[in-house]
Formats: C-alpha cells, structure tokens, sequence
C-alpha cells in the first residue's frame, strides 16, 4: 500500500495536476499548512485526506503527513511536482520487489519559467522521498528539512517534474515566504550584528557561486534570471534580519 503525501500552502492552481499524477496511489494525504483558497476543496474532489498542521517548521508538516499516512510505503510529492509514467511504473516495481531499499532519492527535472533548467544549481537534482514506512522515523529540520531513516538508499532511474517558479509574481510571493524563515533560524541562531559590509559580502559570494561556479548563465536569459534572484534573496534576507535584529535590540 502506497501513502501519498503532498504539503501545501494555498496552491489552487498547481494541486490538481499533481493529484492527476498520484492517482495510482492507494491514500493521498494533503497536509494544510495554512490554505485559505479552494486547495482543500480540489484535494477532497480527488478523494485525498486533509491533515491540518499549525507548526511553522517543514520537517513538521511532512511528520504530520507521516503520522496520518497509513500505507508500507511513503511517497513525498510537492504540489508542483508531476509522478511521470515512467516513474510510476518504477514506483510500482521497487514496492513489489524483494531487494527494494528502505529509501530512495528521485532524479527531478528542474522547470523554471518554462524552460528546462541545468546549470545553475539546477542540473542533477535529486531528493529523498520514497520510503518503506518502516524504515522512515521522522524529519528534522525547520526549514531545510532532512528525513531520519534506517537502512540503505538507493536513486531512481525516472524522474519527477517540478514546476518551480512560473511566473515572477509567484517568485516574489514564495520570496516573502522563504526568506522569513531564513531569517528567523539566523536570528534564533544568534547571527552577529550586521555590518554594511557584510551585506556586499553576502551577495558578492551568491553572485560568484550562482554565475560563476555554477554557470547559470548556460541555461540562458532564464538562467539570469534565476542567478539575479538568489542573489535578491540573499539580500532580502540579510536586510530582514537586519531590522529583526534592531527591533530585539530596542527590547532589550
């Protein structure tokens, strides 16, 4: 038995595809980590179980699909993420064969902007989300969450299909999102006083990893993009907690 696990966040308009995708499942858990648009009402049309989950930490929306998840395995799907049929039937194989691991990494093919994206971070993407029940204890982790398994890993040889950003007004929305809790675990973990200069420290090393190490220019005009956004990222976060950390100050 197969239990699929999606957490979402008000994604009206990416859910339904992905539920189309997980239809060989044998339960779909979505865990509500704050909706307040018509994603419960798509997800309960497709026959998914609703799990409400009040933490503000990703390792505890995915343990509270794993708590409700009733399946011998467990599979974690974003909602913009697509199961390909290829992957399906591989899905299908390992739970039924007798050498299966207890966990798998899955390849993704990176779509951003609508175009397939390699270089920039993007290229060789792989993440663990297929587990025997048994062997997965938990995640940890508040933001980069981590799954606690036993036993040996294993990768796949198909892919999932993320979706990442579509537009750049959903990069701007998911930016707001992201980088509050970045600067909150910067925060808690105690992160010096901020200088000027380490906001010029901060963005020169993004822009060196993203465009030079990583070549995100090879994938184009997207490419560019996506480079100049992870450094706006990091000032955003930088600059967030800047003021977080003025505020505690004035507190004191």
């Amino acid at each position: 038995m197969l239990s699929s696990i999606i957490i979402t966040k008000n994604e009206e308009d990416m859910i339904g595809e992905c539920l189309l995708s997980l239809e060989f499942s044998d339960e779909i858990i979505v865990v509500d980590t704050g909706n307040t648009d018509s994603t419960d009402d798509i997800a309960k049309s497709f026959g998914a179980r609703i799990v409400t989950s009040n933490s503000n930490s990703y390792a505890e929306f995915r343990n509270a699909g794993l708590k409700a998840a009733r399946g011998d395995w467990i599979l974690y799907v974003d909602a913009d993420e697509r199961v390909t049929p290829l992957l399906k039937k591989e899905i299908e194989q390992i739970m039924f064969s007798p050498d299966s691991a207890s966990a798998y990494q899955i390849l993704r093919k990176n779509i951003y902007l609508g175009k397939e994206m390699r270089f920039g971070g993007w290229g060789g993407d792989r993440v663990i989300r297929l587990f025997k029940r048994s062997a997965l204890q938990r995640y940890e982790g508040q933001l980069h969450e981590q799954p606690v398994f036993t036993g040996n890993l294993l990768t796949t040889h198909y892919e999932l299909t993320h979706y990442s950003h579509r537009d750049l007004s959903s990069m701007l929305d998911k930016t707001l999102d992201f980088t509050a809790y970045e600067t909150r675990l910067r925060l808690a973990a105690g992160h010096p006083p901020l200088a000027w200069w380490r906001f010029l420290r901060v963005m020169l090393t993004e822009f060196w990893l993203r465009f030079v190490k990583l070549s995100a220019w090879r994938d184009g005009v997207e490419g560019v993009i996506d480079g100049i956004f992870q450094v706006f990222n990091m000032f955003v976060i930088y600059a967030r907690l800047w003021k977080l950390q003025n505020e505690k100050r004035r507190h004191i």
